[in-house]
């Protein structure tokens, strides 16, 4: 027989004189192996006979390798571009696996051969390290969208059986609290629902020798969707970035990027679907998006005043983290300040909004969720039928009434 398959052992006291035997490729049994497969350890010599070598294989391993990747990701200036590096990795892969089962190598991959077994070997690979072709290639594939397919749809929390089931003390702590040997992490994943306050919140008349506004139930709407936006951007993980995240919560509300005072749930709404449809977020889907988280900040409205403490304590924590982050840097600049301010204003507000939301009545919240379904569905009339700017067509509509929104 021509093509025997030498076994890989070699002995112990191998030297130049006596190397070292070499195996044949198990797929082909033509050529010398150069590679081993990670998962079953089969012994190929090209991306050809890796990709026939077992289909199975090939995309359990690439599977299970994405998401330890992904799970073991460190928030930091370059976490996004990891991401990216990762889905590329995938992307590519999935893309070779897909091709014409004929192993004569004629068909076309999505990065050059060379590329693809550097990445197999462990290697990493950058941006600046593709060919022409596979940089064009990358980035047609981000702006399709095909990367984004690639990542697992999240699931909000506040739209889980489980959340349904929240129920804080009078004091606003948790009924029950786990018993460890760690101290708990509040940004760990694996809740079902964010955990609510540590401490006792305390009555707010403690907190201010005023009165609240009478306008906060419109302004916690404002709120509520700027932070469902937010998890929706980020696919539910704030934490891979508290300082951007925070910073998309601050461009998308009317009351604190603005410093704004909305008087009515239209007047909060519309200004944060304009938010939604600027150039700087268009990509996640323009109005229809806007329209979808409108139903989450329903939804969050619906679970009454336990959920939506919960929801706040996330939305403060995201806060705090970036607050954290931002005193971390060392470049002071006047940018890096105002958005230390403003973190930190967002912070004490925040703060003082999940003790006022404790001290209403839970059917207020049934209330307001109903306003903010009225105003969705009035948005959407606007938009089937307004010709020309919707939110123009809404003001016009809107001039000369006068609108009575009895909350609380």
């Amino acid at each position: 027989m021509a093509d025997t398959i030498i076994t890989s052992e070699a002995s112990s006291n191998s030297s130049q004189l006596n190397p070292p035997s070499r195996t044949i490729c198990r797929v082909c049994q033509k050529q010398f192996s150069q590679y081993t497969c990670p998962r079953c350890n089969t012994r190929y010599c090209s991306l050809p006979c890796y990709k026939s070598h077992s289909l199975r294989c090939t995309e359990s391993f690439m599977r299970d390798n994405v998401m330890e990747e992904m799970q073991q990701l460190e928030p930091g200036d370059d976490t996004k571009q990891k991401m990216l590096d990762i889905l590329k990795r995938f992307h590519s892969e999935e893309e070779a696996e897909s091709m014409d089962d004929d192993n004569d190598g004629s068909a076309e991959s999505a990065l050059s051969e060379e590329t693809i077994q550097k990445i197999m070997s462990g290697l990493e690979i950058s941006f600046d390290d593709l060919s022409t072709e596979e940089k064009k290639h990358f980035q047609r594939a981000i702006a399709s969208g095909e990367l984004s397919k690639l990542i697992e749809p999240w699931e909000p929390w506040w739209l889980k059986p489980s959340a349904k089931t929240i129920s804080l003390s009078r004091d606003g702590t948790q009924r029950v609290q786990p018993i460890t040997k760690h101290e708990p992490d509040p940004s760990d994943l694996t809740y079902e629902f964010p955990p609510g306050p540590e401490t006792a919140l305390p009555p707010v008349n403690k907190l201010s020798s005023s009165e609240p506004s009478p306008l906060l139930a419109i302004h916690l709407v404002d709120i509520l969707y700027s932070y469902c936006f937010t998890l929706r951007l980020y696919n539910g993980d704030w934490q891979s970035d508290p300082v951007d995240s925070a910073t998309v919560v601050l461009t998308i509300s009317l009351v604190w990027g603005q410093s704004g005072q909305p008087e009515t749930v239209s007047e909060a709404l519309s200004y944060c679907l304009e938010q939604t449809c600027s150039p700087a977020f268009r990509h996640m889907g323009g109005p229809q998006f806007g329209l979808g988280v409108i139903d989450d900040v329903a939804s969050l409205l619906s679970l009454g005043g336990d959920g939506l403490i919960c929801a706040l304590c996330d939305l403060h924590r995201m806060l705090t983290a970036g607050l954290k982050e931002v005193k971390t840097e060392k470049v002071r600049n006047v940018k890096r300040t105002e958005m230390k301010a403003k973190l930190k204003s967002g912070e004490r507000k925040v703060y003082f909004l999940i003790c006022w939301v404790r001290e209403q009545p839970h059917e207020a919240w049934s209330s307001l969720a109903d306003l903010v379904m009225a105003e969705k569905n009035a948005t959407m009339g606007y938009m089937a039928n307004a010709k020309g700017s919707w939110k123009a067509q809404k003001k016009e509509d809107r001039k000369g009434k006068v609108i009575i929104e009895e909350v609380l």
